[in-house]
């Protein structure tokens, strides 16, 4: 159960003011078909994170559990800086309306993730709680958490959200992780 409580707490964090969740407002400003769009993140982001996460449980396999602790360490308190820095949104990631709602959400948020951090984090997380499961559908239900009410609201609340303060919580959340991780947190899970 922590390892789903953790991955939904900090992909829901780390997403404010991610580029997924600015595609998210652009989708839903566009549109204006909340249930393909929303379902079209579902499915992507299962389909992005399940790798992701497959990919962190297989590295584990590879690396001695000291290296692992040290990697991971490291990797959580580069997410917590990487967290800090604005994510920028590019147009051509919403420019794919021949797929319709659904495949058009479907595919930009696809490749949106690709790369982001919280695709890292998910990687970093599996390796870390080894529960591929609980990983996946904890990073989708953050996902859906901080991108359902970007979608449903819109601008109504792109302006009220404290987007620095969520970053540097969320930012803090990933230091932690990784110092914990440094020191050792991760021994009664194998590392």
């Amino acid at each position: 159960m922590e390892a789903f409580l953790i991955s939904t707490g900090i992909v829901a964090l780390a997403e404010i003011g991610d580029k997924t969740q600015l595609l998210a407002f652009i989708l839903a400003a566009k549109f204006r078909k909340p249930v393909p769009i929303i379902v079209g993140i579902l499915v992507a982001t299962l389909v992005n994170h399940g790798c992701a996460g497959a990919l962190g449980t297989w590295v584990t396999t590879l690396l001695s559990p000291g290296t692992l602790r040290w990697v991971l360490g490291v990797s959580f308190i580069g997410m917590a800086i990487w967290t800090l820095i604005p994510d920028k949104f590019e147009e051509e990631d919403a420019k794919l309306a021949r797929f319709g709602v659904f495949g058009t959400t479907l595919v930009a948020f696809f490749l949106a993730e690709m790369g982001d951090k919280t695709q890292i984090a998910t990687i970093a997380l599996a390796a870390q709680y080894q529960n591929l499961g609980m990983v996946v559908a904890g990073t989708t239900v953050g996902m859906l958490l901080a991108n359902v009410p970007a979608v449903i609201l819109g601008d109504r609340i792109a302006h009220r959200m404290p987007v620095q303060l969520v970053h540097r919580v969320a930012a803090a959340i990933f230091a932690v992780l990784g110092v914990a991780t440094l020191f050792g947190a991760g021994e009664r899970l194998g590392f």
